[in-house]
């Protein structure tokens, strides 16, 4: 069953096209990469899903639903909730009570609040770091705890924003196991990334898009084969890797 749509979506800002007529959907317990180069359009395909930008023309649908006018808390208390490249903790807070605010969407007590946080912070794999303040953690750290914030507010669609970008092998690893591991909570994922080796390991579909243009949408094989999109965005060295990612 498809979760969210865009359909024919197209956002201008003066004369730059953002993105220009596009249309894909992400359905239910899938995870879907969203590829292509800086300036293609992703992040803002991300800020119209999330209540931050109206689209200049189209629609964008969730669970049946016209999303496209509404306010972001509206959008999140729906169930669609997004994380940000630049991981910004509230820093001289603890791990758990930065998680707790997410919690706080649907909790309206404060010990519940901590409770269904504290769920989540275990869950990412966060739990021994509960109590220490959130600034003094390491990068991959961090970023397992934009996810916790995200988590806490219970969503149906997770949109992710390079949660592996500066991490190491070993890392990256760690969260391709989390992400997956939230789909089989029945978490859909949709994910912007430009690790291409964790992005074809990770996702069931990949759309790319570049110049504000849908320009693929597949399996990772066949993305990764695609003339157009080697040309566009992977390069040439790309041949033949895509088949050992």
């Amino acid at each position: 069953m498809s979760l969210l749509q865009y359909k024919n979506v197209s956002m201008h800002f003066g004369g730059l096209r953002a993105t220009d007529n596009v249309s894909f959907e992400v359905k239910e317990n899938e995870i879907v990469g969203l590829i292509g180069p800086n300036g293609a359009g992703k992040t803002t395909l991300f800020a119209m899903a999330s209540g931050f930008l109206s689209p200049t023309h189209g629609q964008i649908w969730f669970r049946d639903k016209r999303i496209d006018r509404l306010t972001a808390p509206d959008i999140c208390e729906a169930g669609l909730v997004r994380t940000y490249q630049i991981v910004r903790p509230f820093g001289e807070m603890t791990v758990l009570e930065n998680v707790m605010i997410g919690a706080f969407l649907h909790c309206r007590s404060t010990g519940r609040a901590r409770e269904q946080a504290m769920r989540v912070v275990e869950r990412v794999g966060l739990g021994p770091r509960a109590a220490q303040v959130a600034h003094t953690l390491t990068l991959a750290g961090r970023k397992r705890l934009e996810v916790a914030k995200a988590l806490a507010t219970q969503p149906k669609l997770l949109l992710l924003d390079e949660v592996m970008a500066g991490l190491n092998v070993v890392e990256i690893t760690e969260m391709l196991d989390l992400v997956r591991s939230l789909r089989d909570d029945g978490v859909s994922v949709l994910v912007i990334e430009h690790n291409m080796q964790a992005i074809m390991r990770l996702s069931d579909r990949i759309i790319v898009v570049h110049h504000g243009q849908k320009i693929a949408d597949g399996e990772p094989e066949q993305v990764a084969s695609s003339a157009e999109v080697i040309a566009a965005y992977l390069g040439d060295q790309y041949k033949g890797h895509h088949a050992h990612a």
